[in-house]
């Protein structure tokens, strides 16, 4: 996504103050894009990772350095899940965007039909 919001617009977006986000940064929990003139710009994406950030400090007691652990795990786990994919020769990338708990699509061809209506022999 295309970074957009400037730190106090960002920070306003996510009921924080600014330096909320500049800690978050400082912990590796956050990296925004940066202009030539070294403005932080947010994406959604990065709003949402600071909304997150702030359900599991506020919501689930998670430290910030739990935090960090938590998406270190997640971006290896997301690594691994690809290896695995190819390892298997699908390069489905369908499969990785598709919930663990939602079945794989079958590739069967559709039966045979038949004509439609009883046949009468007089």
């Amino acid at each position: 996504m295309r970074p957009v919001y400037v730190i106090s617009v960002a920070a306003s977006i996510v009921s924080a103050h600014p330096r909320t986000l500049r800690i978050y940064e400082d912990e590796g929990l956050l990296c925004p894009a940066r202009t030539p003139s070294n403005i932080r710009l947010y994406s959604e994406n990065d709003i949402r990772r600071i909304l997150w950030i702030r359900h599991l400090t506020r919501e689930r007691g998670v430290n910030l350095a739990g935090i960090r652990i938590l998406f270190e795990l997640e971006a290896r786990l997301g690594a691994r899940i690809l290896e695995a994919l190819y390892a298997e020769g699908t390069g489905d990338a369908q499969s990785v965007r598709r919930s663990p708990t939602e079945p794989k699509p079958t590739h069967q061809q559709p039966a045979e039909t038949s004509p439609a209506g009883p046949t009468t022999t007089r």
